[in-house]
């Protein structure tokens, strides 16, 4: 963008918006953002992601989805294998722990199996869901740009040998203490997406609201200090981009909060990748609609995810005229036409000056 400072901040213009251009260095190459959005698609290789749990969950069907996004103008893909949804126990154990919980899973499967409190998906059953996608997409798109969504060490580990460019930690490096040291070890520093995450899905629901100036403290102060992890490791800056975790461990309407003052996040000095898409308080914002506007509140039941779409394409634009360089999708192609209308909101916003 025009009046890009030194620091890489776009200044504000008389548009009001602004965001950061700068260079995204990942381990075999170098993204420009700000530029323009890139879109982030999706492949989720779990059964039980609250969007669409189960439908990539076999290799070819997840395979074929990734290589669909890409079809559809996806920049970038992001794999997860293992869901972090509100009430979900991601996060809680780690490293021997997990293992442990995995073999008692293999002894008793009917009691853990699609309930909210089994235990922690470990990092061998991770990587084995994991790996064959990575594989399977590299060798049909070896130009392929290819993030992976873990919080534990072991599995980016595995992943950055088997070509993925990019670890985006849900948990901003809070989960897993050998996580930084692990991508800083790296033959060559993987790109890093470093997210905000209040407290773990199983307490979501029961943490206290937070007024807008305590919820955007907390938040600017979490990703600081998942930045100094990184540094202190040796990581780069430029290898990071900051996401402030629409949802995760923040209630209803913090998340719109969250949305309106985003831009005052790019003070930290790095681009923002923004993940909205299909999120809970959509569906709870659209729940009026569903019942016509004269249900009492207690009455309104949330828009399910499959009718979250086009809210999810408002939400997504607004993020990138607040500043987000990438955004993070499951519907690709809608996503890349609404960030080519917000881009030239921000270009036209940029020639005013």
């Amino acid at each position: 963008m025009s009046n890009f400072d030194p620091r890489g901040m776009s200044g504000c213009n008389r548009s009001g918006f602004r965001r950061i251009a700068a260079p995204w260095r990942l381990r075999t190459r170098t993204l420009e953002l700000g530029r323009r959005t890139l879109v982030m698609g999706i492949v989720n290789i779990t059964p039980d992601s609250f969007s669409d749990g189960g439908l990539y969950f076999d290799t070819e069907a997840a395979v074929a989805h990734a290589l669909a996004l890409l079809d559809e103008g996806a920049d970038l893909l992001d794999l997860g294998a293992e869901s972090t949804r509100p009430g979900s126990r991601a996060g809680s154990q780690t490293g021997l722990q997990a293992r442990s919980q995995a073999r008692l899973r293999a002894e008793n499967p009917r009691g853990a199996a699609g309930s909210a409190e089994a235990p922690v998906v470990s990092a061998d059953e991770e990587q084995a869901r994991l790996l064959p996608v990575l594989e399977g997409i590299l060798r049909e798109r070896p130009q392929a740009v290819v993030s992976v969504d873990t919080y534990k060490a072991a599995t980016a580990r595995a992943v950055l040998r088997a070509g993925a460019e990019i670890i985006n930690d849900v948990s901003g490096f809070g989960w897993d203490a050998e996580m930084a040291s692990v991508c800083a070890e790296a033959e060559r520093f993987p790109g890093l997406v470093l997210m905000h995450t209040r407290g773990r899905p199983e307490e979501w629901r029961s943490q206290p609201k937070l007024a807008p100036d305590e919820l955007m403290a907390m938040v600017r102060a979490g990703l600081a200090a998942s930045l100094a992890a990184a540094t202190a490791a040796g990581i780069p800056l430029e290898a990071i981009v900051l996401d402030p975790g629409y949802g995760f461990g923040k209630r209803f309407e913090e998340n719109y909060a969250l949305l309106a003052r985003q831009s005052e996040l790019l003070e930290l000095g790095r681009p923002l990748l923004a993940g909205l898409s299909r999120k809970s308080f959509l569906g709870g914002t659209l729940a009026p609609l569903r019942q016509g506007g004269n249900a009492p509140v207690g009455a309104l039941i949330d828009a399910p995810v499959e009718a979250r779409e086009t809210a999810s394409v408002a939400a997504l634009v607004a993020a990138i005229l607040h500043g987000a360089s990438v955004v993070r999708v499951h519907a690709v192609r809608p996503a890349v036409e609404a960030a080519r209308i917000a881009d030239a909101v921000l270009a036209a916003g940029a020639a005013i000056d």
